[in-house]
């Protein structure tokens, strides 16, 4: 019998070379870091537009779509800590061509994704800046991040961990601020829950399609199983890491939105702008929305970090598989994939080039773009962790260190509301892109992996 009972090691061998750097510590604040960026800071807003104050129970389903993710990412990274992560697991465990398949899908919608962070930088300082072109914002903050990138995996550690502390530690004072003037807030002030007495201006359609940008805000949490492969001591890191993620999240998400909704009506919030900031405006308080513009900035700065991060580990997981130039499975002297790294720029020059010719509607369309990779990708966890758990009963290994609960029905019922998700992306108008370009994106790789890649 092999390692584990069924054979994984040769995945784990192919991926060796990555340095074992990053410790607990910067392991736990990255997982919650990473979902706390321009989904919560700028995409809330766009969530609010659709749902009003109803979004609270749009991030709410959010969140339990994300609770089932952890649980089965948890239970697969505990058993097997690789930089392959979940694209590894599919190849093993559902076959040669789901691996393929969630490799390019999750490397396309995080290579987009970075795009979408730094068009959302570009906007963050225009709040000081407000003639100067996105473009010239763009590449001065990419180049200091492919910088950290290319450094080496302790370096990343180290910059993401203080971007992170940075986030969390605004949102507690945002969250005790924000609760100190609602309740100090005299009863004829515009502030209170009595901004909530529209609670569905757009119907539930509308809450439901405000879940769309809720699974945007959260993605990043699946980035702690890629730094598995990097992690000094994987298993206690990660368990310690997936456990704290989803309750910081949910209080995060849930209290945050649920003050700011409380002290500016939900019109204002949604209007396009970070609702963070018109908050901070709207209460008056010396410089505080300054503040909060550099905060989300961090935020905005911290997320692209470690998407870059995950796409570049993604593509040396696809070199190393053979499923893609073997030039980009090579490591430096450092233990950086370096060649992975600069085609993993890619969404920044394509943010570049959109600021240019979109400036109003590109962050829009590149979230709308990038969001059926991710939404594939979630729903082929699912996936994979229910033939993940059949084969590891049947090959009558050792008991999983770490179990999900509640296996297969809720396995199943993930899979099924992230296709539900990804289906009703079609009948809005701001995601429609998401099919138009992810369904023949997704044939295109089938007819690429079955007529290349296939004998292989």
């Amino acid at each position: 019998m092999k390692e584990n009972g069924n054979g994984f090691s040769s995945i784990v061998e192919r991926e060796t070379g990555l340095r074992r750097a990053l410790s607990g510590a910067q392991m736990s604040m990255i997982a919650i870091g990473t979902a706390i960026g321009t989904g919560l800071f700028l995409g809330s807003g766009f969530a609010i537009g659709f749902a009003g104050p109803s979004v609270l129970i749009s991030y709410a389903i959010g969140a339990f779509i994300s609770l089932l993710l952890i649980g089965c990412l948890a239970e697969m990274v505990v058993a097997h800590p690789t930089s392959g992560s979940f694209g590894s697991y599919a190849e093993h465990y559902v076959g040669p061509w789901a691996g393929f398949a969630v490799r390019y899908a999750y490397w396309s919608a995080i290579v987009l994704a970075v795009g979408t962070e730094v068009t959302a930088v570009a906007l963050y300082m225009h709040y000081w800046f407000p003639a100067s072109p996105s473009w010239i914002w763009i590449v001065l903050f990419s180049g200091a991040l492919i910088f950290v990138n290319a450094t080496s995996v302790g370096m990343f550690g180290s910059v993401e961990y203080t971007f992170s502390a940075v986030k969390v530690s605004a949102i507690i004072a945002f969250v005790l601020l924000g609760s100190w003037m609602l309740y100090a807030a005299p009863d004829n002030a515009p502030i209170g829950f009595k901004n909530y007495h529209d609670f569905l201006p757009h119907g539930w359609s509308g809450t439901w399609i405000a879940v769309i940008v809720a699974i945007f805000s959260y993605l990043g949490i699946e980035t702690v199983a890629v730094a598995a492969g990097e992690a000094s001591d994987p298993q206690r890191a990660v368990t310690t890491a997936f456990r704290s993620t989803i309750l910081r999240l949910v209080l995060f998400y849930l209290l945050t939105i649920g003050l700011m909704l409380a002290i500016v009506p939900w019109s204002a919030a949604g209007s396009g702008a970070s609702p963070f900031v018109t908050t901070m405006e709207a209460l008056h308080i010396p410089g505080a929305a300054g503040i909060m513009n550099f905060v989300i900035l961090v935020a905005a700065l911290s997320s692209m970090n470690s998407q870059l991060y995950t796409a570049t580990r993604t593509m040396f997981s696809l070199g190393r598989a053979g499923q893609a130039p073997a030039r980009f499975g090579v490591l430096n002297a450092r233990g950086v994939p370096t060649a992975a790294l600069a085609i993993s720029c890619f969404g920044i020059a394509l943010a570049t080039v959109t600021s240019v010719l979109m400036p109003e509607g590109g962050f829009v369309m590149m979230m709308a773009i990038s969001m059926f990779g991710a939404l594939f990708t979630w729903m082929m966890i699912f996936v994979t962790h229910f033939f993940f758990r059949r084969h590891w009963a049947a090959s009558g290994a050792a008991p999983l260190a770490f179990r999900m609960r509640g296996y297969p029905w809720l396995t199943i019922l993930g899979a099924l509301l992230m296709l539900v998700v990804m289906v009703t992306t079609a009948f809005t108008n701001e995601f429609r892109l998401t099919l138009l370009t992810g369904v023949p994106f997704l044939a295109a790789l089938a007819l690429l992996y079955f007529l290349r890649f296939r004998r292989r």
